[in-house]
């Protein structure tokens, strides 16, 4: 396969310079391949090249850490093993398999793409790249990385890591936004000469996760320290230059924690607000909402909470219900059955605290309800604990 011309100040390279950077492309792809096999990591979507293990794999790592992902990964295969039983599934039940993860609009369109790909390949995902990127939330990156890891094709990525070691590799300064096109062209000549398509790939976002890291790469280390002209300019640490990131913002948000025979007052949020469809603690200070009146008491909990940008600061206030809500966007659930619901990380936060002021027992808020870490019963008592003295088991408010 004749590799992809690299596009210089001059225009397109030369036959001959064209020769020279596939040499040195080939180089640098063995090179790569080479500590990859090495050094990887043991990662659960790595034992399997199937074509939906590495899509759902692909789309959780989206914006999300690798730590993060594990445990959701191996739970959500669990719960659907395969495309159809993906597309089978109440949209719901797909939600509430990613709890906590965040993004919801990935397993949104995890779940659209499911039901199309069933619909229009029989349950197999295709393999092109066009049709790949035809299906909702699967753009240039992901559609390459399904097909490079999958089936082995030579196609390019380029992520955030792959874009710094790349940056680095060659000395492009400045923000990598400002070279997305050098960037693709030089990924797609490594990719070409690979001789695993897909080993090269996650060889370069290894790179970029374990040792080309944004803050003190560890260059000794690299396997393409002799050939990184940032590292033989001594900029490593300046290349690439950093993205200006939006200044976050500080929000205010209070929350109702109301509560009858072991059960909580919850809200499902509407199809206009961040998060649609998941089930949260209702506010305070909003006035009447369907019908919704809550009378503020103490305050049991005070916490800090971050959605992208937002830094938000939460107040949690016992509250006496004074007219019931209509309509079927409240519900009372018991503690054990927030597993069962799409609920976002700050409900397992929220409850976390709760418990913990309950019976003095810390709670892991990672952990989500209804998984390891955060067992509880009904009456929202981790399982295995005793209350503690003086605790009230199911008291209404």
């Amino acid at each position: 396969m004749r590799s992809a011309a690299v596009p210089t100040r001059a225009g397109l390279m030369r036959p001959q310079q064209e020769r020279s950077a596939a040499t040195g492309a080939r180089r640098i792809a063995k090179s790569l391949e080479g500590w990859y096999r090495r050094a990887k990591r043991d990662l659960p979507w790595r034992r399997s090249r199937d074509p939906y293990r590495v899509w759902i794999s692909e789309i959780m790592l989206q914006q999300t850490t690798v730590r993060a992902v594990i445990p959701y990964y191996g739970r959500f295969l669990g719960a659907f093993p395969n495309v159809r039983a993906l597309a089978r599934a109440a949209l719901p039940r797909v939600l509430a398999a990613w709890s906590g993860l965040g993004y919801y609009r990935r397993a949104r369109h995890l779940h659209a793409a499911a039901r199309r790909v069933v619909r229009m390949y029989g349950g197999h995902l295709p393999r092109e790249d066009a049709a790949l990127r035809d299906l909702p939330g699967i753009g240039r990156y992901t559609a390459g990385a399904i097909r490079s890891i999958a089936f082995g094709a030579p196609a390019p990525i380029l992520d955030g890591n792959v874009a710094r070691v790349l940056a680095r590799l060659h000395g492009l300064r400045g923000p990598t936004a400002s070279h997305q096109r050098r960037l693709w062209d030089e990924t797609a000549l490594l990719v070409a000469a690979a001789a695993s398509p897909g080993d090269l790939n996650q060889a370069l976002m290894e790179l970029g996760a374990l040792l080309c890291t944004p803050e003190r790469p560890a260059c000794g280390a690299c396997p393409l320290r002799r050939r990184c002209a940032a590292r033989a300019a001594g900029a490593q640490e300046i290349i690439p230059a950093p993205r200006r990131r939006r200044a976050p913002v500080e929000v205010t948000q209070a929350l109702a924690l109301v509560e009858r025979r072991g059960r909580y007052l919850m809200h499902r949020r509407d199809g206009a607000a961040l998060m649609e469809g998941l089930w949260e603690f209702p506010g305070l200070g909003d006035g009447s909402v369907d019908g919704l009146r809550l009378r503020p008491l103490e305050l049991v909990a005070k916490l800090r909470h971050s959605i992208t940008y937002r830094h938000i600061t939460v107040e949690v206030r016992r509250a006496r219900l004074l007219a019931e809500p209509s309509g079927g966007a409240y519900r009372w659930v018991a503690p054990d059955g927030l597993a069962r619901l799409p609920v976002s990380s700050l409900v397992t936060k929220v409850l976390g605290r709760v418990i913990m002021s309950r019976t003095g027992v810390p709670v892991r808020q990672t952990t989500r309800p209804g998984v390891p870490g955060l067992r509880m019963t009904r009456t929202g008592v981790p399982v295995g604990r005793k209350p503690r003295p003086g605790h009230r088991v199911g008291h209404g408010v």
